[in-house]
């Protein structure tokens, strides 16, 4: 067994990410009857329906569909008009519903003035389909299309995000859910996506400035010709963050499906109906959700099941960037109860909407966003069963992640072992191998929501304390300051994988690494020209 800790080498084959952004989609399982799709018509590209209140403006049932990136303007709330990319003409995009086993053809054809891509958040697809430009494809240059492939064989609750310039793409609105339905049948199924955003005029100029020129020079500050990082420049890495001097109060609008204030749509129900709600955090935030009036369980984290969740009540989800929670409950409490954040701010009050019985007229509920509430602990949920992984496995591999903070020059650095990127080195894995990552977080203010693209982890204990409650996985796991986690993962994807924070301004700023598979060879080549900006 060998036991690394990172050190200096220079990390492989990948780059520095970006941003998240908003929205959601909300997909009301009662019109799938009258939808009466058969194969033949799930084949047909583009595919909109358009649902009735409290479902997204469009769901996209696979296995073939088409994303087109364009500009758009969004009101967030009354008064708030901003500028958007989407894709197919919203933000959040459509939410796109494939049934587990399907091959998945998705085809991105870029409309924006810069170059895209998309990466399928959680989900382990081949290496090739990652959507990582620089690293496993060319970033998908304007007037140019992409086709990715895979078969969904694990279901769950997904999402898709641009993974181009990504700290800036995100944030202006091109992400999307990606639902793998199982056969658990529920009378309403909804998809809640919570985002941040900017409302100032100047600094969303700024950034749609540096959105469509930044592309130009990426290439020549990041050469991925034969993934020589030696003449990248940090300065140009860490810009996107110094844009915004990561102030995260710049973001003073929160959304839910990309509305806010009153213009969120409701959740309407029937007495007797069996509910679930699917929560994907597209922003950088970490945010605390209360559902209120019914008892619910936890079914599932980063589409994961839990084994045998309990039933709890007036306890808090926190759910951190690029976090998803599957949650259920019965309706069986009539009147229109709120499902908001908790926290402080003007912005907190706008992320809420309302659970709606359909026979009731009058509401019942007032918001209480300062409410003190119990958050679940999840390290102590659900029933224990032996998992694939305990703290005594023999491992292959171990290794440690100190995250922290420093300082270069007037910028602020975000470190894994006392090295950012391109400093920090890669894991190095074989097909096979059991890995185990001890993360520490040592910085003194900041969350960092760690997620790794291409495998699922298995959480084994927190602040040394083994978990005593169901065995989770997950693919994003938040540390606050001062928290330890071990974490353990099998080696069986093939591939260059990016392991980084998902507060995307982190990871633009150093806090990525990778994991890389010994012997590993790919055909894909970059291309110098291409504007490949995968931070």
């Amino acid at each position: 067994m060998k036991k690394i800790v990172f050190g200096t080498v220079l990390l492989s084959s990948v780059f520095i990410l970006g941003a998240c952004s908003n929205g959601m989609g909300n997909h009301d399982m009662s019109n799938m009857g009258s939808m009466n799709m058969n194969k033949k018509d799930t084949n047909k590209s583009n595919l909109k329906i358009k649902g009735k209140e409290g479902t997204p403006l469009q769901i996209m049932n696979g296995p073939e569909v088409t994303l087109v990136a364009k500009e758009g303007k969004q009101t967030l709330k009354n008064g708030v008009v901003v500028p958007v990319w989407t894709f197919n003409g919203a933000a959040p995009g459509p939410e796109i519903r494939v049934k587990k086993g399907e091959h998945v053809k998705i085809t991105l054809k870029n409309e924006l003035p810069a170059p895209v891509s998309i990466h399928w958040h959680g989900y382990p697809v081949p290496n090739s389909m990652d959507g990582i430009p620089g690293v496993t494809q060319d970033a998908i240059a304007p007037g140019k299309s992409f086709t990715y492939e895979f078969t969904a064989n694990k279901v769950g609750t997904y999402w898709y995000h641009s993974h181009q310039d990504s700290v800036n793409q995100l944030d202006r609105g091109l992400y999307g859910a990606l639902i793998v339905e199982d056969n658990e049948k529920f009378d309403r199924d909804y998809t809640l996506m919570l985002d941040e955003w900017v409302s100032n005029k100047d600094e969303i100029k700024k950034q749609l400035d540096q959105m469509v020129s930044g592309g130009a020079k990426s290439d020549k500050d990041m050469n991925m010709s034969g993934m020589d990082h030696s003449s990248m420049n940090m300065d140009h890495m860490s810009s996107s963050m110094n844009m915004r001097g990561h102030n995260m109060s710049m973001y003073d609008v929160y959304t839910i499906n990309g509305k806010s204030n009153g213009l969120t749509k409701e959740l309407h129900v029937k007495k007797g109906d069996r509910v679930r709600l699917r929560f994907i955090n597209a922003g950088y935030l970490t945010h605390a959700i209360h559902l209120h009036g019914h008892a619910f369980k936890i079914i599932a984290t980063d589409g994961q099941s839990l084994n045998k969740p309990q039933l709890i009540k007036n306890e808090l989800l926190s759910i951190s960037p690029g976090e998803r929670y599957d949650v259920e409950f019965t309706v069986k409490n009539p009147g229109k109860w709120y499902i908001e954040e908790h926290g402080e701010g003007k912005a907190v009050k706008g992320m809420k909407t309302m659970i709606v019985y359909d026979d009731v007229k009058k509401g019942t509920d007032h918001p209480n966003e300062k409410e003190s509430l119990l958050v679940v602990d999840l390290t102590k949920y659900g029933q224990p069963k032996l998992g694939e992984f305990t703290l005594n496995t023999k491992y292959n591999l171990e290794y440690v992640m100190n995250l922290g903070t420093s300082m270069k020059g007037n910028s602020m650095q975000y470190t894994i072992n006392k090295k950012s990127f391109p400093n920090i080195p890669p894991l190095i894995v074989k097909k096979g191998d059991l890995v185990k990552v001890t993360l520490k977080n040592t910085s003194m203010m900041d969350n960092h929501p760690m997620h790794l693209h291409g495998h699922f982890f298995q959480i084994l204990s927190k602040n040394g304390i083994p978990v005593t409650g169901s065995p989770i996985i997950k693919d994003t796991l938040s540390l606050k300051p001062g928290e330890e986690y071990v974490v353990a993962f099998k080696a069986d994807n093939p591939g260059n994988w990016m392991f980084h924070c998902h507060d995307l301004h982190h990871a633009a700023a150093g806090m990525v690494s990778e994991v890389k598979y010994e012997g590993y060879k790919t055909d894909y080549k970059p291309n110098a020209s291409a504007g490949n900006m995968p931070e």
